[in-house]
């Protein structure tokens, strides 16, 4: 097969030729340039800085030198504004050498330049789901001439979108600017890392009828250098970065901002440059960090997830990671920052506390190693985003009927398996708690949702996640403790969640997300603080029965320091043994059983509230890795017996049974849109995110 370079127009081929000084394209441009000259949707997977833009960029730039378009030709949408600015400058290069032009739309744009583009549109329009969205309200932008000739949509870092309520709005809002333009929009994208990218093309795919395909290339095996280090203590922690980090320039990445912030201040003063960025830094610190960090030689950004996409810092030396990521995507990304010039090789040194995070970090290197990454799963019933579109259409049109709104949300796959019922209770419960208006048989906000989200702008509205607002913390006598960010109020449970604050534990009493208060009263001595809320953290069944394998066997793993080594051979000897010894690995304490079941999160999540069917009387605790039963009575035999009896006589049919079970769950605030639905959809929203009830039923199956 020839290459697809000379499918490309000449102006575009002496472009890559003497302007890029390209003299041959990588596989992963060849796959998917054939496949997008062709028309076809696709997924294109590559490695980080494999290429991939390109791949998407230089055929789609083919069609719209052959055509130029009246408006703009492609929509190139990131996660966040950060990865926009910083693809700016390639896309500005691109264009300009084929004589197009780039602009990028996000909430810090001038909005002079915003004018001067809508009266000039650009070619290509960067932007990100949220600004598309307020665009397609804004009364100012005129839809059909800026996007009446829209030919395709690049999506870049797609499974931080797919299967999360961002990816749902983004879909929503396309198929709702979809209707303005001419043709079926060619869909691209991008990602280094997804495990089931075939499900992800079909969401994709939406309601276009294009053909379509995942080009995938072979990888070509690359040396990593990994390193897994014990230090017990946070000091000891920033001590050991601080000496690998001196004379280089590092990413360390931190599973909280509060243990970013911690580590940072110990890092000050030992020889490196030490910056912090997560999303509590202002944007003026963040940008800034980043720009005194691409021009140093001696520099380590300490950040959460802010960093893990694929933003351009200049070329890193080395990757710390505090503990261990929950997933094996999350590792590949923040491993791929590095390797990146030639001659280097990718790399991550792992910091952990305890041998609980060296487990994981091993389970996920050897995951990782073994090309196995998480696939993402796709709700079809995506009930918050759903009211979050519903009101959005009303802004849109004004008011908006039952049916055309339907017909417009009924396009997008994470509301397929919502039926036209419970569609028509959910508009029923919205009339009737004021949140939706019908007159005329057309739907309009009420004026509870203009309360909520506020009528100038409706700047709550467009922010389709919760934003960064302050929480005041209040005592009964209204004295004010201090102020958390909505993301942490989110994740609070009344009458359960404890936290610090100003040197003190509180337990939380109300929340009042309307008014943003948060009432507590100081928590009971002996309470343990949970800076976090009660929200559990899941890992995959997968990462956690690797790490029981990890156990079980005596693969020494060479990537491990003495000390690290030391405390895994001991975990062995003791949990390890229990392990390897019984079919069913529980231990009897007296008035406590544990089970160590290594389920992952969601199973023992479920399994916790089926025994509770059957023995309401036990106290049970569950997380990722064991089960925990606390009563008078319990021991491993009359665990064995309540098994058996939820595998002969529980109806995993019954929706009853089922219903029984929600009703105990707490109900976790996951978006600021879920009080807005009837109780039964929040409750499903919750049992998406904590329950599993057909790998439950496999799981308890006899093992043979």
């Amino acid at each position: 097969m020839s290459s697809i370079f000379a499918r490309f127009p000449p102006r575009l081929q002496q472009a890559i030729v003497s302007r890029l000084g390209w003299t041959t394209l990588r596989p992963v441009q060849e796959l998917a340039g054939q496949a997008i000259l062709d028309g076809k949707n696709a997924i294109v997977l590559a490695p980080t800085a494999g290429g991939k833009t390109e791949a998407a960029v230089f055929p789609l730039l083919a069609g719209l030198i052959e055509r130029e378009p009246e408006g703009v030709g492609v929509l190139y949408i990131a996660p966040i504004k950060a990865l926009l600015n910083n693809q700016c400058d390639r896309f500005s290069t691109y264009t300009e050498m084929v004589g197009l032009r780039s602009f990028v739309w996000h909430g810090d744009v001038k909005g002079k330049d915003k004018q001067a583009f809508l009266k000039e549109p650009a070619a290509v329009l960067l932007t990100t789901p949220e600004s598309l969205e307020v665009m397609l309200l804004s009364a100012k932008v005129p839809h059909p001439k800026l996007f009446g000739d829209l030919r395709a949509v690049i999506i870049d870092e797609i499974h931080a979108l797919a299967g999360s309520d961002r990816g749902t709005h983004l879909l929503s809002v396309l198929e709702r600017l979809f209707v303005v333009t001419n043709s079926d929009v060619q869909r691209v994208g991008l990602s280094a890392t997804i495990g089931n990218p075939q499900e992800i093309l079909q969401w994709l795919q939406g309601s276009s009828q294009r053909f379509s395909t995942v080009i995938d290339p072979p990888k070509i095996p690359a040396k990593r250098e990994i390193a897994i280090l014990q230090r017990e203590e946070v000091g000891a922690i920033a001590r050991e970065a601080s000496r690998k980090a001196a004379g280089r320039k590092s990413l360390f990445f931190c599973q909280s901002r509060s243990l970013a912030e911690d580590v940072a201040e110990r890092m000050k003063d030992r020889e490196t440059e030490v910056f912090v960025h997560h999303s509590s830094v202002s944007r003026t610190e963040r940008e800034a960090a980043e720009e005194r960090f691409q021009h140093g030689n001696n520099a380590c950004i300490l950040c959460t997830s802010t960093l893990e996409l694929g933003i351009d810092i200049g070329d890193l030396d080395s990757v710390f990671q505090a503990n261990a990521p929950s997933t094996v995507s999350s590792f590949l990304q923040r491993l791929g920052r590095t390797g990146r010039r030639a001659g280097q090789i990718a790399n991550t040194t792992f910091f952990c506390e305890n041998i609980e995070t060296v487990l994981q970090a091993i389970a996920i290197v050897e995951l990782a190693r073994s090309g196995w990454v998480e696939s993402v799963h796709c709700s079809d019933r995506s009930w918050s985003v759903l009211v979050h579109q519903l009101l959005a259409l009303t802004l849109q049109f004004g008011a908006i009927s039952i049916e055309r709104a339907w017909n417009q949300l009924s396009l997008v796959p994470d509301f397929q398996g919502i039926s036209d019922k419970e569609f028509k209770t959910l508009i029923d419960h919205a009339i009737a708690e004021g949140y939706l208006f019908i007159s005329g048989k057309l739907l309009s906000m009420g004026e509870k949702a203009e309360r909520m989200f506020g009528r100038k702008n409706f700047m709550e509205l467009y922010a389709v996640f919760s934003s960064p607002v302050l929480y005041k913390v209040k005592t009964a006598t209204g004295y004010v403790v201090g102020s958390l960010e909505q993301d942490f109020a989110d994740k609070l449970v009344q009458d359960m969640s404890s936290f610090l604050l100003s040197g003190r534990a509180w337990l939380v009493e109300a929340i009042d997300h309307q008014e943003r208060v948060i009432r507590v009263a100081i928590a009971p001595r002996g309470t343990k603080p949970s800076w976090g809320g009660f929200t559990p953290q899941i890992l995959s069944q997968e990462l956690c029965q690797k790490i029981k394998s990890i156990l079980i066997d005596d693969i020494d793993y060479p990537y491990l320091d003495p000390q690290s080594r030391y405390a895994l051979t001991e975990k062995r000897s003791d949990l390890g043994t229990l392990l390897r010894q019984q079919h069913f690995p529980a231990q009897d304490d007296g008035n406590r059983v544990t089970w160590w079941t290594f389920a992952g999160g969601k199973i023992n999540y479920t399994l916790k509230y089926l025994l509770a069917t059957v023995r309401p009387d036990w106290k049970i605790v569950s997380d990722n890795f064991q089960i925990g039963i606390e009563a008078a009575d319990v021991s491993v035999q009359s665990l064995r017996s309540v098994l058996d009896k939820l595998r002969s006589e529980f109806d995993w049919q019954d929706q009853a049974f089922r219903d029984d079970i929600l009703a105990q769950l707490p109900l976790y605030r996951f978006s600021k849109f879920q009080p807005l639905l009837p109780t039964q959809y929040s409750k499903e929203i919750v049992e998406l995110y904590l329950l599993d009830w057909q790998n439950t039923r496999h799981f308890l199956q006899p093992k043979t």
